[in-house]
């Protein structure tokens, strides 16, 4: 479901010029400008302590995962994209599902096997992944293309590029082979806890915006902000992989 499908109006109809949209805007130039806060890292403190840490320690674990899922804004930009036209719960768990189970997979194939990918890389695409779920949203695919691609499966495909930018990242700061298998499990449990009471707020949120006439008047500002978001997000990123290059 998009506002293209449900207003009828198409992707450039019934423009806002709410100050949500400069909010939205000012908010990703801020993360932009926050290098300690790029997608994937990990503070100071928690770095520290995986690269420290041996044996099986699972509540530690579990509370850097949940504290990186709460911290991630692009997972949370990525998954506010995705919920914001669904209403009933069976569907917003069947998608955030969808997305935990790539974003897991990923995360222990990408460890376990050692495969490395370039954070810069990960991160442009998970910018993209917020770009791609705001055009959704606003219809553009059907609009431009004709074609409405498969939701479900782009939720599952972009899970599993977020997962590697994390097993990217944990690797760099060599965690120990002794109890790796638990407790990459316990920070998949951690990430799993974080994303349900991150989503718990935002469908609050959600739920009291749908309740007002504004929300109708907005959604198209909103998901423009969420895509221009992306595209700051995108561009960092890029540019960071030339920079280091």
């Amino acid at each position: 479901m998009h506002l293209h499908s449900i207003t009828g109006r198409g992707l450039f109809a019934t423009r806002s010029r709410h100050p949500l949209f400069l909010l939205f805007l000012l908010v990703a130039s801020l993360f932009i400008g926050m290098p300690e806060a790029l997608a994937h890292a990990v503070a100071e403190g928690d770095k520290g302590f995986i690269q420290e840490s041996t044996g099986v320690m699972l509540i530690p674990f579990i509370y850097m995962g949940a504290k990186h899922m709460m911290t991630g804004y692009d997972h949370l930009l990525f998954l506010f994209g995705v919920i914001f036209f669904l209403y009933r719960l069976k569907d917003v768990g069947l998608y955030v599902t969808l997305f935990a189970v790539g974003h897991s997979v990923t995360l222990l194939f990408g460890v376990l096997t050692e495969i490395s990918i370039s954070s810069y890389i990960i991160d442009a695409i998970i910018g993209f992944s917020v770009v791609y779920k705001a055009l959704d949203n606003l219809g553009a695919f059907k609009r431009w293309f004709g074609y409405q691609p498969n939701t479900k499966a782009a939720t599952l495909i972009f899970g599993l590029l977020h997962g590697f930018g994390l097993a990217t990242k944990i690797q760099e700061y060599e965690i120990s082979a002794d109890g790796l298998i638990p407790n990459l499990i316990a920070f998949n449990v951690g990430v799993e806890i974080g994303q349900l009471l991150a989503l718990s707020a935002i469908l609050i949120l959600m739920g009291f915006w749908r309740s007002t006439p504004s929300f109708w008047r907005h959604a198209y500002t909103a998901n423009v902000a969420m895509m221009s978001a992306g595209f700051l997000l995108m561009g960092y990123q890029i540019t960071g992989l030339f920079i280091s290059a």
